[in-house]
């Protein structure tokens, strides 16, 4: 019983961790200037990753596999948000404007 609702709780993190990077995919097809799809990779990827992280360590159990998985959770909370930060620091320095509409449109 036990062993069927952590395959249960497993199934689900995984299930909306994939739908949090697939939104994340769609707005970088969907959004309009660098800026702002930069944003929806950050916040989608970092989420989706991790639920699908943590989905695979109940899956795991107790085992030097959870581990691991621990290991790249930490590495992906820390370098995740910095690399975004860093691309948009470059896009500022690279003079890279965001889009706005002009008013009247």
């Amino acid at each position: 019983m036990i062993g069927l609702a952590f395959d249960i709780l497993s199934w689900v993190s995984l299930l909306i961790g994939a739908i949090f990077l697939l939104v994340g995919a769609i707005g970088v097809l969907r959004f309009p200037d660098f800026y702002s799809r930069l944003h929806a990779v950050s916040v989608s990827d970092t989420m989706g990753t991790a639920l699908i992280l943590v989905g695979l360590m109940i899956q795991g159990g107790l085992s030097m596999v959870t581990v691991k998985l621990l290991l790249m959770f930490y590495f992906m909370i820390f370098t995740g948000p910095t690399a975004v930060h860093a691309l948009a620091e470059a896009a500022i320095e690279g003079n890279v404007k965001p889009f706005a509409r002009k008013t009247g449109q």
